[in-house]
């Protein structure tokens, strides 16, 4: 099958290019893109050497797929131009995510919601994916009136410029790329900030949990804040459910939900951790408790990698869907 990736450079194309080659996904030819200062360099894969190549030249090969991690301008640009050749484009931005003839996909959530017609498929924000993974079986089972969200996100979340801010820091030296210092900081700002006092992360966060779990009524109040880690989001999430529960259902829905393990015993000091989940596929869930403050309340812990199943994993399983839905050529 021939592939295109683009924003094969960056920090998730290139996690998207480890994360093909893990799951054995049917590429026959790569097709990297990245920007013109890109143009000529090689990336390795599949124990190759591939050429990047510019976006004009990917379309006219008419690649069967073509994952998206260049930013929304570009994607805003770019996508309808693959998707008009026939390429099935699974972007990564924010750009498509909120537009209603675009399905916005966690496979293990609503892989239903894709046909055939569906050449331009969004990727949700990684905070957002670590969520509503664990939310699903609960919203299925007891219905959710309000989510309460507090996000702890690495600085791999600001891509390339934000691991080498906190690495310039932690070498003694200046960082450029968020406003303040990050090392031995915390900052409760991540994207620009709204005229409500809320930033665009935040909102992303509300609006795609609704969409994906299918339920424009759910409250969700989040607040987004950028941390000192490497690798790995984890967020406080506190959930009001329209019915009673009891919390050994909780854990064995969580338990038997696809994509979730459950890491929660506190008396031996077992709760997810970043540094525990980098490099993995899961989103982690402990801390798992009842809220004695409301009715039907309940608070959890998760934590995941941001750029694989935040980003690159997740894409890759949309492809997969593809592929097995018969809308992709096996070869």
């Amino acid at each position: 099958m021939l592939v295109a990736v683009v924003g094969a450079t960056g920090l998730v194309g290139s996690k998207m290019l480890k994360v093909l080659e893990e799951r054995c996904f049917p590429v026959t030819e790569l097709l990297p893109v990245a920007s013109e200062r890109s143009w000529g360099k090689k990336v390795v894969f599949q124990g190759k050497e591939w050429t990047v190549i510019p976006a004009d030249e990917a379309i006219a090969r008419r690649p069967a797929l073509a994952l998206f991690s260049a930013g929304g301008a570009t994607s805003a640009a770019l996508a309808p131009r693959f998707a008009a050749v026939g390429t099935y484009v699974v972007d990564n931005s924010s750009y498509w995510r909120m537009d209603p003839s675009v399905p916005l996909v966690v496979p293990e959530i609503n892989a239903d919601v894709l046909t055939e017609k569906d050449h331009i498929i969004a990727n949700p924000n990684c905070s957002t994916i670590q969520m509503v993974l664990p939310l699903s079986p609960l919203h299925k089972a007891f219905g959710i009136k309000r989510i309460v969200v507090s996000t702890y996100q690495s600085v791999t979340g600001a891509g390339q410029k934000g691991l080498v801010h906190l690495e310039t820091e932690r070498s003694g030296g200046k960082g450029m790329h968020f406003p303040h210092p990050i090392d031995l900081n915390v900052l409760p700002h991540i994207d620009s900030f709204l005229e409500d006092g809320y930033t665009k992360e935040e909102m992303k966060m509300v609006n795609e949990t609704r969409k994906i779990l299918r339920d424009g009524s759910i409250g969700v109040s989040a607040t987004c804040v950028r941390v000192p880690v490497r690798g790995g989001h984890s967020e406080s999430v506190n959930v009001e459910f329209l019915r009673p529960y009891e919390l050994s259902e909780v854990r064995r829905l969580l338990e038997g939900m696809s994509g979730v393990v459950v890491r929660d015993d506190p008396a031996r000091n077992i709760y997810p951790m970043p540094i525990d989940a980098e490099g993995r596929d899961e989103v982690f869930v402990g801390r798992i408790r009842r809220d004695p403050s409301i009715g039907n309340g309940l608070n959890f812990w998760c934590v995941s990698d941001n750029l694989r199943k935040g980003a690159a994993t997740n894409a890759v399983q949309i492809a997969e869907v593809l592929l097995r839905n018969g809308y992709l050529p096996s070869c």
